[in-house]
């Protein structure tokens, strides 16, 4: 690797690299890389991921930006992935710290190849051979507002979780030698899912970033620029003397220190492992067993470690009701504190967060739009906020808190009252191609439930006007198109300009600000591609 670093710096450019797997590289491998890079082979958010690995070598070695393969298996066959698909496995890769997306892929496809060309067998088909293409730009903006959000500042987590990286050189056999892999059998299927469950960001960290970077300042673990008042030994048994011994300097010092399911009680390495266990297992003793112990052993993580955190330090984010798979990620600038903030589920959420913040002014950033929005508080606990948060199925958020005045013109105003919705399922016009005849649809549904138009292949242009009443014309309102869950639609065409369309193409939904007074207003052609 350093080899390779040398040679990029020397020809004046980065060098991306994914360092898990095999060859058997360690976490702090990838602090040797200009850009560490993961990837997520499944959606393992309260796992662990390579995703993971690469954005905490990342903070802990300064680098300020984490890339990620990401789609890379995102659905089978290709052409099946739709943007709901995309914006929810990016949001994971968002959550686990990932703030650059490499994309998977864009096949070459002749033009002989026809429709729908070529494709490669491990990546989404992210070119114009897709019918969903048209919104495209709107899937970018918001994954390009996102990652530009998570570049600010820097990473707030409170948790770092040891990686047992000496047990993990004892469980290679033969043909299954990967640090990664193993370690990953090692942290156990609930350490992951209790931290995140219970409102705690975190990050990997190994022995070398401990014994060569790591320093004890007031009650945390200091690791460049990110701070750790809370430290993790998930059922360690080889620890090396130097880190054991800067890890009671913490404990002493005033940070949390955790071993779970057992202590450290062995000294990693032939000749060590004679010499020094004896010292491992008498620090032990010293720092996690009698009354006066500094540290805490957690027998079972799933019972009892949210419950230990919660008492000795408030969760950053605590959620009521329960909401296990709506996860966060939260940075730190000069000026504010940013949350990223997505539900991972196909169910909506509607809960009361409150962030381990006070004295600061809260505000929506809408990541479809671009729109800065008031958030509503609803409680001021001490040091800490409550709002409201509603999130739909796979909806994600960005949450600021700052000292900043708002301008009027930054805050958009509410309405007056909200007007009941407008039925659209009658009255529906379709047409077949460029040439193609027209339909009249009684009712609004798919071309392919009708047995003469059941296998047509190419695009179809929904249409119909709407008369909208005046109630519906407020400055701040925002009209939302819902066509049911699922539903592709990827275009909308207005006819009044006055009318500014916005999206969220993943949920089949369009909405649109509304500007001026004028009634009527028509919505005219939902083009909407399937092959």
């Amino acid at each position: 690797v350093v080899p390779v670093e040398e040679w990029a710096r020397a020809h004046h450019t980065l060098f991306r690299a994914q360092l898990y797997g095999v060859p058997p590289a360690i976490l702090s491998t990838s602090g040797l890389v200009d850009l560490p890079e993961g990837e997520r082979r499944e959606s393992r958010l309260r796992g662990f991921s390579p995703t993971r690995w690469a954005s905490s070598a990342s903070h802990l070695y300064g680098r300020p930006v984490t890339s990620s393969e990401t789609w890379t298996w995102l659905h089978s066959p290709a052409f099946r992935a739709t943007p709901l698909d995309l914006k929810a496995e990016a949001d994971v890769h968002f959550l686990e710290g990932i703030n650059q997306l490499v994309g998977h892929g864009w096949p070459y496809s002749p033009a002989q190849a026809g429709e729908p060309g070529w494709r490669f067998y491990a990546a989404a088909a992210l070119n114009q051979h897709n019918p969903w293409w048209p919104v495209m730009p709107d899937i970018a903006l918001y994954l390009q507002r996102v990652s530009f959000m998570l570049r600010q500042g820097k990473p707030a987590n409170d948790v770092a979780v040891y990686l047992p990286t000496d047990d993990a050189w004892t469980h290679f056999t033969l043909g299954n030698a990967t640090v990664s892999e193993a370690i990953d059998n090692l942290l156990g299927p609930r350490l992951i899912a209790r931290l995140l469950e219970s409102g705690y960001g975190f990050d990997f960290i190994d022995d070398t970033a401990i014994n060569q970077l790591g320093k004890v300042e007031n009650g945390a673990l200091a690791v460049n620029s990110g701070r750790y008042p809370i430290v993790i030994l998930p059922g360690v048994e080889r620890m090396p003397v130097a880190t054991l011994q800067k890890l009671e300097g913490f404990a002493r010092d005033g940070g949390l220190l955790i071993a779970t399911r057992r202590t450290p009680s062995l000294a990693p390495g032939l000749m060590d492992g004679k010499t020094q266990t004896g010292r491992v297992r008498e620090m032990s003793r010293r720092v996690f067993e009698g009354a006066r112990a500094p540290a805490h052993f957690v027998k079972d993580e799933d019972t009892e470690l949210g419950r230990l955190l919660s008492r000795l330090v408030a969760p950053d984010v605590s959620l009521s009701p329960a909401a296990g798979d709506v996860g966060f990620v939260h940075c730190r600038s000069a000026f504010a504190e940013i949350y990223f903030v997505a539900n991972t589920s196909n169910q909506a959420r509607s809960v009361r967060a409150t962030f381990r913040l006070g004295g600061m002014t809260p505000e929506w950033w809408d990541p479809f739009t671009g729109k800065v929005y008031p958030a509503s508080v609803l409680a001021s606990p001490p040091r800490g906020t409550t709002v409201a948060l509603e999130l739909e199925p796979y909806g994600s958020r960005i949450l600021v808190f700052s000292k900043r005045r708002q301008s009027r013109e930054a805050v958009a105003r509410e309405p007056r009252h909200v007007p009941p919705p407008i039925d659209l399922s009658i009255g529906w016009k379709v047409s077949f191609g460029n040439a193609g005849r027209s339909v009249s649809m009684d009712r609004l549904r798919s071309w392919t439930d009708d047995e003469e138009t059941r296998f047509f292949s190419g695009e179809a242009a929904y249409s119909k006007t709407v008369n909208v009443p005046e109630s519906l014309i407020q400055p701040g309102l925002e009209v939302r198109l819902d066509f049911g869950e699922g539903t592709p639609v990827p275009e909308i065409r207005r006819d009044n300009p006055a009318c500014r369309l916005g999206s969220r193409a993943q949920y089949a939904r369009r909405q649109w600000s509304t500007s001026t007074n004028s009634a009527p207003v028509r919505s005219g052609a939902l083009p909407t591609r399937w092959r």
